[in-house]
């Protein structure tokens, strides 16, 4: 006998926002959910977090270096590969990167699929120094 089964993703809201009736935490579900957990494990660096030295990415060192389309690939493979790694509930389609060297930053594209989810998601932000 076949199951539809509905598969819900939820996490806390980063800052922490309370429901003022119910005094409870606010949830993000779904997409907005791996949308904000991509964002945290990108701006992550290695040994930032107790007891998960591994997690997160070493984007932020990459940030420093010279503005130069290795670089871009760099800092694309560092993408793959901390999603891949550290989010389950989405499977990469595309990283995309584009220099802004007016503003000293990088322009991020991630498109990917959420697992138990119909539709394909884009999460776009900027990486840029910030000393």
């Amino acid at each position: 006998m076949a199951r539809n089964t509905l598969t819900i993703h939820s996490d806390i809201r980063s800052d922490l926002a309370v429901n003022p009736a119910t005094d409870d935490l606010l949830l993000l579900t779904n997409e907005n959910a791996v949308e904000q957990s991509i964002k945290n494990l990108l701006q992550t660096d290695f040994y930032e977090r107790p007891f998960q030295p591994t997690l997160g990415s070493n984007i932020r060192s990459l940030l420093f270096e010279l503005d130069t389309p290795q670089t871009a690939y760099n800092l694309k493979e560092a993408i793959i590969k901390t999603i891949e790694n550290f989010e389950p509930r989405c499977q990469l389609i595309d990283v995309i990167i584009e220099s802004d060297p007016d503003r000293n930053a990088y322009n991020c594209y991630i498109t990917y699929n959420i697992i138990g989810d119909q539709g394909e998601f884009t999460t776009e932000f900027v990486l840029s120094r910030i000393r």
